[in-house]
């Protein structure tokens, strides 16, 4: 039965009081005595310590006012504050006395909890109803309509619970921001699915299972889907979203069944397989084609298992969001998970995909793979970093040595990767190009790293991301990957081509390795041949691509810009350093970024080149250039109304 502080209305509060309905009004004027009838009644909430016997008038107003106004009201019921000795409260020991204090509490309807205070007691009913907890161990509460919320995204439904914006406190987070993450993942996944089908892949952290729900419902028989989670209640939600969106569900939550489980599921394509395990128990115990890790925070501690079990040319993708310690906000943390030392720098959010992926190449090479980094995206929740797995020891030999340190100038913010080798330098401030050490006093540089030395971007595989994001109607990742492709092969937007992608793709899909259930064998050695040759110019491909990869970092146009003078429009300056010689793009780090070749002096140099005035009404005309370093590295600008006396300083 339901504890006695628990009651509807007030009347039955009376009624446990053994108060009849007028009976507190007997009472005579104030120079009039009681009647004789009227005897001394207990509070049925308080113990005799605490409220001692008493007329019926001021029982009814101690009940009233002590109790049913600081009353917690949920569903029609009110709990009332108690304070009879069913809470308990630890004595005080004041030399040989004990005193023991009356606790003053509430008793959940729900689960029966008794809570201290009135605050505390309505936080602990609302964490019952986010969960969906409404449903009381004495009474049966009807469940509010609106505990579920159901939400759609890319043509998929989703049912999630009221707190599903908060990770910590939800068992089906779901961040709507994180949609243009989706979107990127599923489109890698549609590109491996062009490759080779049908494809084992995994969303490791399921929580709604909203990912791979959307792999399933819009690549269908190209993929086997298994979306896992280690929390009973997302696991429940994830078969709950799956019906929704009328998919099959297959519950496997034995370690010891996978196998068996992989081998019955051959045939059922259409099956969307739900695991309920650690992600690093699932992914030794089984081999797929494509692993997507999306934990809360960092993913540092499930690479190893990634890497163990990945098929060769398979896919990797991890969305790290403990941005805080990549994004140099907590240099100790970075320190401690990723084994970097950082700054903060201008390029900071490529500084956090180069640790990320140098993380991930050395996970790798502790299983012999490699890794070809085919996209690395930092933004402002998360960095997604995917990667294609090559097997063998040579592969993860030429991954790890790309793997090196940074020199960091902190006056003008060069940079420089360090030189291969092991060998001592005596003075290693001779790699930047600037010359700040030997003008600034005191040490003018720092060693940031290890950190990842390659290309962050495969402009073949974007190409392809991007047909097939305007295939199945992505129209928010359409303009990023028009930026990263152009990152990638470091040119404007402006001459930026988009048609070639769908020759390139019919071109590979031509030798693609297709299993079905009719194919004879001698049609599989001949297919087999043909995925050989396409491999290998795979490979071919990717080495031409990589020799001329784009450069590494970019530079802020207003952290250069010169003080007094109007820069020019970005894009103008992008024209003005093509015009010189240099490579140049835009990036998608910094949206006032510039990726080039061009080293910081000539950057600066041609900034100013094209800047005017603020005071000389914008004409270039005005301004001279009376004195320039002989090295380029500097010029000293100055106007025809300067006083005598600047140009002889």
């Amino acid at each position: 039965e339901k504890h006695i502080s628990i009651q509807r209305d007030f009347a039955e509060l009376e009624k446990l009081a053994n108060l009849k309905e007028g009976e507190f009004t007997t009472a005579a004027p104030q120079n009039t005595d009681l009647q004789v009838t009227d005897e001394k009644k207990p509070c049925p909430l308080c113990s005799e310590e605490k409220y001692k016997a008493c007329y019926s008038h001021k029982l009814h107003r101690h009940l009233l006012n002590f109790h049913w106004k600081v009353s917690v009201e949920f569903e029609g019921y009110r709990m009332c504050i108690c304070y009879l000795p069913c809470h308990p409260v630890k004595p005080n020991l004041i030399g040989d006395q004990t005193f023991s204090k009356m606790g003053a509490h509430y008793h959940c309807i729900i689960c029966s909890a008794t809570i201290t205070r009135r605050t505390d007691m309505i936080s602990h009913i609302n964490r019952h109803v986010n969960k969906g907890e409404t449903e009381s161990r004495f009474i049966t509460v009807p469940a509010p309509k609106n505990s579920h919320q159901v939400l759609k995204e890319s043509a998929t439904d989703v049912r999630v619970l009221p707190n599903y914006s908060t990770p910590q406190k939800t068992d089906s987070y779901f961040n709507p921001k994180m949609k243009l993450n989706r979107q990127l993942i599923f489109s890698a996944l549609a590109v491996l699915a062009k490759e080779r089908t049908p494809i084992e892949c995994l969303d490791a952290f399921g929580a709604t299972g909203i990912m791979g729900l959307q792999w399933a419902k819009h690549l269908r028989s190209s993929v086997r889907v298994t979306i896992n989670d280690c929390n009973e209640n997302s696991v429940a939600m994830i078969q709950e979203n799956c019906h929704l969106n009328k998919m099959k569900v297959k519950l496997n939550t034995k370690e010891d069944d996978n196998d068996e489980a992989m081998r019955d599921g051959e045939d059922n394509t259409d099956t969307i397989e739900v695991t309920k395990m650690d992600a690093n128990v699932i992914m030794h115990l089984r081999s797929f084609d494509f692993i997507h890790l999306d934990p809360f925070g960092t993913t540092v501690n499930y690479l190893d298992s990634a890497f163990r079990n990945v098929r060769n040319l398979g896919i990797v993708s991890l969305t790290s969001t403990d941005i805080s310690s990549l994004y140099s906000k907590a240099q100790h943390v970075a320190l401690r998970h990723y084994g970097c030392n950082i700054v903060r720098t201008e390029y900071y959010k490529e500084l956090a995909a180069r640790i990320v992926i140098a993380a991930v190449a050395r996970a790798a090479a502790r299983c012999n793979k490699g890794i070809e980094v085919l996209l690395a995206v930092a933004l402002e929740h998360f960095v997604l970093v995917v990667v294609r797995v090559l097997r063998g020891p040579s592969s993860a030999d030429d991954s790890a040595q790309k793997i090196r340190y940074l020199i960091h100038c902190q006056w003008c913010e060069e940079r420089t990767f360090q030189k291969e080798g092991n060998m001592l330098e005596e003075n290693p401030y001779q790699q930047l190009p600037c010359d700040c050490h030997g003008s600034m006093p005191g040490k003018t540089a720092v060693v940031l790293g290890p950190l990842w030395s390659g290309a962050l971007f495969n402009a073949g595989f974007l190409r392809r991301m991007y047909f097939e994001s305007a295939q199945y109607g992505l129209d928010e990742t359409q303009s990023l990957l028009k930026t990263l492709v152009c990152e990638a092969e470091c040119t404007t937007l402006k001459h930026y081509s988009i048609h070639t992608s769908c020759e390139e793709t019919k071109q590979e899909e031509c030798g693609v390795y297709i299993k079905t259930p009719n194919t004879s064998p001698e049609s599989l050695v001949h297919r087999k041949r043909k995925s050989d040759e396409v491999t290998r110019n795979t490979n071919k491909r990717q080495k031409a691509e990589n020799s001329a990869e784009h450069p590494a970092f970019y530079y802020n146009i207003h952290r250069h810009s010169i003080k007094g003078m109007n820069m020019p429009k970005l894009n103008r300056f992008l024209n003005y350093l093509s015009e010189a010689g240099y490579r140049v793009s835009r990036t998608h780090f910094d949206p006032m970024g510039v990726r080039t070749n061009a080293p910081l002096a000539q950057f600066k140099t041609v900034l100013l080149k094209y800047s005017t005035p603020t005071y000389g009404g914008g004409q270039a005309e005005d301004a001279e250039v009376l004195e320039e370093d002989r090295s380029g590295t500097a010029a000293i600008v100055f106007t025809k109304d300067c006083p005598p006396h600047c140009a002889a300083d």
